[in-house]
């Protein structure tokens, strides 16, 4: 009597995971899927309007800034601004070797000032609306009146 009960275990078992087996292939097949969709880049939400600036369109101001004596003036500074406005929107100064470099937008009239102590300020004119990407320049600075020789 304890043969058969195992025996009844184990067939009833069987039977369940053929059961088991019979359902899960009479079930459909599931639709096939679609490869899924690239992921859109992740883009911060922008202004309407509000294109990104880049700067491979710029105007290249630069130069060297000399003092009356044909040496190169170091410290320099240099303000530029929008023609026939007040404020001067970009400022640099010169490097070791009296040189700089500017980059500004194409398009308009610019008025670049070089200032220093004990020296005139000179003011020149830059048109970046013409067709070409950059303007080179040499300022030779004069003394003021009281100023060291």
């Amino acid at each position: 009597m304890h043969r058969p009960q195992w025996i009844m275990i184990l067939c009833t078992a069987a039977v369940t995971v053929l059961f088991i087996a019979a359902a899960a292939r009479s079930q459909e097949p599931p639709p096939p899927t679609s490869p899924p969709a690239p992921a859109a880049p992740a883009t911060p939400p922008s202004k309407p309007g509000k294109q990104k600036y880049r700067h491979a369109n710029d105007y290249l101001i630069r130069g060297t800034v000399f003092t009356e004596k044909a040496l190169s003036f170091p410290g320099a500074q240099l303000r530029i601004r929008k023609a026939g406005e007040k404020k001067f929107r970009w400022e640099s100064y010169t490097n070791s070797r009296g040189e700089f470099a500017v980059r500004v937008p194409q398009g308009s009239d610019y008025e670049l000032v070089v200032r220093a102590k004990g020296y005139a300020e000179q003011t020149r004119a830059i048109d970046a609306k013409s067709g070409a990407n950059e303007e080179n320049m040499v300022f030779r600075m004069q003394l003021t009146s009281g100023g060291k020789g």
